[in-house]
């Protein structure tokens, strides 16, 4: 049963009776709405009017949108809607999760590679300020996943590393610096993620761990953040085998489901065994992780009944409405659960003080992004303490036009950028840098010759001083793997000169390009792949900073090569 007075609600008695009052007096179907957050990609005023008057979900979530446009948004949904709603972002790399302005402060892995927990609570408070400054009062993070396996698509830079410990601690950090600017935090992804090699975005993953390897990790981690007062956890569609089977002797491969469809990990572990008291909501339930294993007529009603809270998005809004609906009715969601789940849904809101804005006509926000040059500052400072050299050949750096005037450049970079705040067309802004720099720079271009016909490769160290790698490539959902895939003809952009001419190879994205190349001698991560990371790149290369980053994860993959 739910404990309002208790962490992380900590409701007062007047609190708690307008839980109850608002709980009383709603119908069954404002009550199943409740159970839904759903998704806005603009703040068209009449959709977003119209949802809130009309379908009256619990929550929302914005994609990130102009200041003005996100602002506006919250304005008319809480306008609109009877009871305050939820509006949560992806609050994970700054304010630019939410609108477009908003500061990059670095990506989690940024962070992790500063080694300082003090990082993570200035992430953390730059998302509570920005994020409230247009309504936001739920943040999807922080991610406390960690990242054990190199080759998963997903976590990668979105962690804060492969050290259990360091991901405690960041968490924690992110925790309460968010939290004190009245957001709520949502730790994700439960069970935890970065196991697998898998996307829990396209199969249902599974966490491989023993349950005694898993208390002393992500455990520890959960452990930690709950204790810190984590208002949310976001369940996965990450399944746990060693832990369904303790807790449910006898059950058969084929009835192990992920977290977000297993009663015996939501309801179970977290809440009972773990004692986590607040608000469960599911991952987005468009996942196939979530679709694959049980018909969706089903699965959309089992969530909430195995003991998660929210419903995050939906495939198709009627048809998932009318599947929760039906759920009620026949039993599978019973009458003390869904009131269980409207309880802390309600009491979420309360313990943010949303009845009592709504009341006070002060839930919308000033649009200003506040404290913005110390923001800046502080992304400086982390760019400056995260960007790693991973591995040096002596005398190769620093670099300057008077050691090697003529350049030439691989880029590496995809097409598209991620949907948490990446972005294409870093390579080229980087070779501008170099240009201003004074460097004499070519762009490589792939040549159509084949064996006996390409080019001399005595041409090529006549011709060139250095070679700069540069590589954007970031994780993304619907991607199956970030290895680096080489142009024709036969890896024509291959680091082949390695050893008549000077190499460095740069990643912005992903820390783990070394397994593709695995003898380069200079190779450096930065995690990011922002304006402010690019200049210190520039100020790190010339030797006007030294590299301070410490790799928050095995950047060398495992492979003995890579250290070559």
């Amino acid at each position: 049963m739910n404990n309002l007075k208790e962490k992380p609600f900590n409701l007062t008695d007047e609190d708690i009776k307008w839980v109850n009052e608002t709980l009383r007096n709603m119908t069954q179907e404002e009550k199943i709405s409740q159970l839904f957050c759903l998704i806005a990609y603009d703040s068209e005023p009449e959709k977003l009017a119209s949802l809130a008057k009309n379908v009256k979900p619990g929550g929302l979530m914005c994609r990130p949108m102009a200041i003005e446009q996100a602002g506006e948004a919250a304005e008319i949904l809480q306008t609109n809607s009877k009871i305050p709603m939820l509006i949560a972002a992806n609050l994970e790399r700054g304010g630019v999760g939410v609108f477009e302005e908003g500061t990059s402060m670095g990506s989690h892995l940024a962070v992790a590679a500063t080694d300082k927990p003090e990082t993570a609570a200035r992430l953390g408070t730059i998302c509570g300020r920005e994020g409230a400054s247009v309504g936001v009062n739920w943040s999807f993070a922080p991610i406390i996943d960690i990242d054990y396996n190199f080759r998963n698509p997903i976590t990668n830079i979105r962690t804060f590393g492969s050290d259990p410990e360091r991901v405690k601690s960041m968490g924690v950090e992110y925790v309460k610096a968010i939290q004190k600017e009245g957001i709520a935090a949502s730790i994700k992804h439960f069970p935890g993620d970065g196991v697998d090699e898998r996307d829990q975005h396209l199969v249902t993953s599974v966490n491989t761990m023993s349950c005694d390897d898993w208390d002393n990790t992500f455990g520890s981690a959960y452990r930690a953040c709950i204790d810190a007062g984590a208002m949310t956890v976001m369940i996965g569609h990450i399944s746990m085998p060693a832990y369904s089977r303790k807790l449910v002797p006898g059950i058969k491969d084929e009835e192990i489901m992920p977290a977000s469809l297993a009663p015996e990990l939501v309801t179970t572990l977290l809440k009972e065994q773990m004692g986590f008291n607040g608000l469960v909501v599911t991952d987005a339930t468009t996942m196939a992780g979530m679709t694959i294993p049980m018909p969706r007529e089903k699965a959309v009603p089992y969530t909430i009944a195995c003991g998660c809270d929210m419903f995050l998005f939906t495939k198709n809004m009627e048809e998932d409405f009318s599947y929760m609906r039906k759920g009620v009715e026949n039993g599978i969601i019973t009458p003390e659960r869904l009131n269980d789940a409207i309880t802390k849904i309600l009491g979420l809101k309360a313990a943010l003080g949303l009845h009592k804005k709504k009341s006070a006509g002060t839930l919308v926000a000033s649009g200003e992004i506040p404290a913005k040059d110390e923001h800046e500052r502080w992304a400086k400072e982390c760019a400056d303490e995260s960007i790693t050299l991973v591995k040096e050949e002596k005398g190769v750096l620093p670099i300057s036009p008077e050691k090697y005037k003529r350049v030439l450049v691989y880029p590496i970079e995809s097409e598209e950028g991620f949907a948490y705040g990446v972005r294409v067309g870093a390579v080229n802004q980087f070779i501008e840098s170099l240009k201003s720099e004074g460097f004499d720079v070519d762009v490589f271009e792939s040549s159509k010759g084949y064996e006996g016909m390409m080019q001399p490769f005595s041409e090529m160290t006549e011709k060139y001083d250095l070679m700069l790698y540069v590589a954007n490539l970031a994780t993304r959902s619907n991607q199956t793997t970030i290895r680096i895939e080489w142009v024709m003809p036969f890896g024509a952009n291959v680091p082949i000169y390695m050893e008549s001419i000077p190499t460095v190879f740069i990643s912005l994205e992903n820390p783990y390009h070394l397994l593709d190349v695995p003898r380069v001698k200079t190779f450096i991560n930065t995690y990011a792949s922002t304006d402010t990371i690019l200049n210190a790149l520039i100020d790190k290369l010339m030797g006007r900073s030294d590299f301070k980053g410490v790799s928050p994860v095995d950047a060398f993959c495992g492979m003995w090569d890579t250290r070559l």
